[in-house]
């Protein structure tokens, strides 16, 4: 609403709160430009790893499902995208990402040597590692909670949020699927 009486053209606004404004823009496009080309990437790593197109969209699918479900809590709960919050989902995506090699892997060879027994197999090694790296990842995010900087807690206890989500569906999605492969 313009109540001085001036044509847009003749005044500009300017300020920290504009320049935050722009730098949030910016993040926030540059954020989904990035993920996208990273989830891309990370199928396309996995196909040539796994030398199958299924195996690959499955390994993903914990990858894509964390991050959507991180974002889509924030937007639930009001959370806005800020400069400590756009990185949750990257954050994310950074540790599904190994969470998925590492159960995917297990559980193919597990099925070379007993299709019966590779999900408890599976879950008993590389589960097990996985499992204590995101409980690890995850209490150090968990130190954030203390801070007196409002973001920053959002930050941590996001993050740990997303790395419980992506273990979590890793470790119980992939061999679900790969099952029935």
């Amino acid at each position: 609403i313009n109540n001085t009486g001036l044509a847009p053209e003749q005044f500009t606004f300017t300020g920290m709160l504009v320049l935050y404004n722009n730098v949030l823009q910016s993040l926030f496009r540059s954020q989904i430009l990035t993920l996208g080309a990273v989830f891309f990437a990370i199928l396309i790593m996995f196909w040539a790893l796994f030398r199958s197109l299924s195996l690959a969209l499955i390994a993903i699918a914990p990858n894509l499902l964390a991050a959507g479900a991180v974002l889509g809590v924030m937007g639930l709960v009001g959370i806005p995208l800020d400069i400590m919050t756009i990185t949750i989902a990257s954050i994310s995506v950074g540790m599904s990402v190994d969470y998925a090699i590492h159960i995917a892997w297990r559980f193919r060879e597990e099925q070379k040597i007993s299709r019966s027994s590779a999900e408890i197999n599976t879950i008993n090694s590389s589960g097990q590692a996985v499992l204590i790296t995101a409980m690890t990842v995850i209490v150090g995010f968990l130190v954030f909670i203390f801070s007196n900087f409002n973001p920053t807690v959002l930050f941590g206890l996001l993050s740990a949020v997303a790395i419980f989500v992506s273990a979590a569906l890793a470790l119980r999605l992939i061999p679900i699927f790969l099952e029935s492969k």
